[in-house]
């Protein structure tokens, strides 16, 4: 699983470039929309979520920064996660050409997603700290744990990018309904909300959500300046490349089909 991405990492890295970049191809401030758009939607969210639904954290103060800071903590996991896994099924059908013309390792198109994607967080991680030291001042020393806190994820990320690009290869339906999943997962992620706002009884259903350990550990590093558990940690872990081997095995099966359904 690992081999092909050591293997092909200068081409990965070419590939991401061409990606970032040829997303703000033509347009007058390029690749500074990368750092304005996650300024736009930390300033929308906190609006409607402080102002609008008087929404609180649990444990917090009623600053409408903490609020911000906490909000867009959660965000920039699950727009990590909603960015591969909204491009994912279509990850075949848009590379065809890779698939009938010549020999080329189908499987780095999901490294090369994340690593889009992983820019994108990269650049909301270095915002939020920007507002988080306009607001309160230097960040905990816990804020260089990032790395090790989004690798688990990673691994979860890749593995169901490579079970729905699959997928949908086959199934084109998928494409539709990653969108409607997509939506669901945020509502069902301690994202938009405490988890403590939820009623103890229907707690379980959050923890089920593989995104809301993701979620509790950026805001304990990054706002709470607060070490993940190791044991919680480890046990994520193997559970994150369980499933990313999972779904690098259905690719690899799948993909003898791919041509013929191309």
């Amino acid at each position: 699983m690992l081999k092909g991405f050591w293997s092909n990492k200068a081409l990965i890295k070419t590939l991401v470039k061409r990606d970032v970049v040829g997303r703000y191809q033509n347009s007058m401030l390029g690749i500074l929309w990368s750092f304005f758009n996650p300024l736009f939607m930390l300033a929308v969210y906190t609006f409607i979520f402080s102002e609008v639904f008087k929404a609180r954290w649990a444990g917090g103060s009623d600053s409408k920064a903490e609020f911000a800071l906490l909000l867009f903590a959660g965000l920039i996991v699950f727009n990590l996660f909603a960015e591969c896994f909204n491009r994912a099924p279509s990850t075949i059908l848009a590379n065809a050409n890779y698939v009938k013309k010549v020999i080329f390792p189908l499987d780095i198109l999901a490294w090369v997603n994340l690593g889009a994607a992983l820019f994108h967080a990269l650049i909301c991680i270095l915002v939020w700290l920007l507002f988080y030291m306009v607001a309160f001042g230097i960040p905990h020393l816990t804020v260089f744990l990032f790395p090790f806190v989004l690798l688990p994820l990673l691994f979860f990320i890749v593995g169901v990018s490579w079970f729905f690009s699959a997928l949908g290869t086959f199934l084109r339906d998928i494409v539709q309904l990653t969108a409607v999943l997509t939506t669901a997962i945020m509502f069902m992620s301690p994202i938009l909300y405490p988890i403590e706002a939820i009623p103890e009884r229907y707690r379980y259903i959050l923890q089920w959500n593989p995104l809301s350990v993701s979620v509790g550990e950026m805001r304990s590093i990054l706002y709470w300046g607060m070490v993940p558990d190791l044991k919680e940690y480890m046990i994520y872990f193997i559970f994150c490349i369980l499933v990313s081997w999972l779904g690098f095995t259905f690719f690899q099966k799948s993909r003898k089909g791919f041509a013929d359904v191309l």
